[in-house]
């Protein structure tokens, strides 16, 4: 691992950091919460920079169980996520992150139609969670053009609050925070899944999303569908906001990735010019503002993305976000790692093995493995009980007990 870190000192970053978001505009006014809640509330929640759980700090592994509740939404008899969460509690895997709704705008007709039946659905699904003591961390917006989708609107009225796209993102929240805030089984909010991978991209092409018309998108693209960091930054603070209304104390994250290795670069110049360390901190810092106060990251080994010149190993670079994080006061969260069958058994193992050890090595607060029981990446990345890298979940679970998981309740 990295133990010198960054050029000299953590703080040097922070001054660079400082400076890149004065010169391109902070995307918040609010600042993080860090102090504790009283009484102590349900979930995860920050305390001076701590991550907390019913009075205590905390610390797990979960898994990405992301269509567990979207079958559902599919087809409303299958309820085979209660077999799964039974399956993931035996296996000392303490929470999952997943979907609420969907990832295409068809798939939110039952929500936009029936809202009544929607919410049955997700009822028993919350309860089954609670009866598990399985926590969830529901990602309110898996799929940055979902929502523009669903109301007819182009991507871009992500950057405007009197849209309809806002409206539907604020009344969703109201109706989804406001209902199970009170719920043990909700561990954190999160606004969607990697947005900021979509901004500063150059090209007219680049960054614009899917044409499906038959799952709901309209049938052309235009230049008004790319997502630029000012719409995202919106979005995100708005959703923010929308949830500390409701919620002002549990874990609130981003669902970012891992910031491009040339992000900072990609931001001021259009350019895919390798970042220095300084500036993939101040990005990281910047894709992760107040209130948010967790910072998302999801790492994988991908080919091209190596950071820094020379390019370190993805566990040192886990070792350098975890630095920023503790120095900003904002648990780290990382939210996706995994590895594809494609690399080849043995690489995919040491990958996976290696990750784990870091993790728990590094003190890093919670992370997810990438993906259980999503049988459309059979033969990538799909995990289950029974199939060849069933051995992940023995191996999340038998590093939660490194942790001290296998001490106590993962409820809390």
């Amino acid at each position: 691992m990295i133990e010198t870190r960054i050029p000299t000192a953590i703080v040097v970053l922070f001054a660079i950091a400082g400076l890149a978001v004065a010169e391109h505009g902070d995307s918040s006014s609010q600042p993080a919460s860090r102090r504790s809640p009283e009484p102590v509330c349900p979930g995860l929640y920050v305390v001076d920079g701590v991550l907390m759980q019913g009075g205590r700090p905390y610390r797990g592994i979960g898994v990405n169980y992301f269509s567990a509740f979207m079958r559902t939404l599919a087809s409303q008899d299958d309820l085979s996520c209660k077999q799964g969460m039974a399956a993931l509690r035996g296996k000392s895997i303490p929470f999952m992150r997943f979907t609420p709704n969907g990832f295409w705008a068809s798939e939110w007709s039952l929500y936009m139609k029936d809202r009544p039946r929607y919410f049955a659905l997700l009822d028993e699904f919350v309860r089954e969670a609670e009866r598990r003591e399985i926590g969830l961390i529901p990602s309110f917006f898996w799929f940055f053009a979902t929502v523009p989708d669903v109301v007819g609107e182009p991507v871009d009225q992500w950057g405007n609050p009197g849209s309809k796209t806002h409206a539907l993102m604020r009344e969703y929240v109201a109706d989804v925070v406001g209902r199970y805030k009170d719920s043990p089984a909700i561990w954190a909010w999160e606004f969607g899944n990697e947005f900021r991978l979509q901004v500063d991209l150059p090209g007219a092409e680049q960054g614009k999303p899917y044409v499906v018309p038959r799952l709901g998108t309209p049938t052309t693209r235009t230049a008004r569908d790319k997502l630029n960091r000012a719409a995202a930054e919106c979005a995100q603070r708005e959703f923010a906001q929308a949830v500390r209304r409701i919620d002002p104390h549990r874990l609130l994250v981003t669902g970012d990735a891992m910031v491009r290795n040339c992000a900072f670069h990609l931001m001021t110049e259009r350019r895919w010019d390798r970042d220095t360390p300084a500036q993939m901190a101040a990005m990281l810092l910047r894709d992760n503002p107040d209130p948010y106060d967790g910072i998302s990251i999801h790492l994988y080994p991908v080919r091209d993305w190596h950071f820094f010149d020379p390019p370190i190993d993805l566990a040192d670079l886990l070792a350098i976000c975890r630095d920023v994080s503790v120095a900003s006061g904002k648990p780290l969260f990382v939210g996706e790692f995994g590895a594809s069958e494609e690399m080849g058994e043995e690489k995919v193992r040491s990958y996976v093995t290696k990750m784990l050890d870091a993790i728990v090595s590094l003190r890093i607060p919670l992370a997810a493995l990438w993906v259980y029981d999503l049988p459309m990446q059979e033969g990538t990345h799909n995990v289950t009980t029974e199939n060849s890298r069933a051995w992940m979940l023995d191996a999340v679970g038998q590093a939660n007990g490194r942790i001290g998981l296998s001490s106590r309740r993962a409820g809390g």
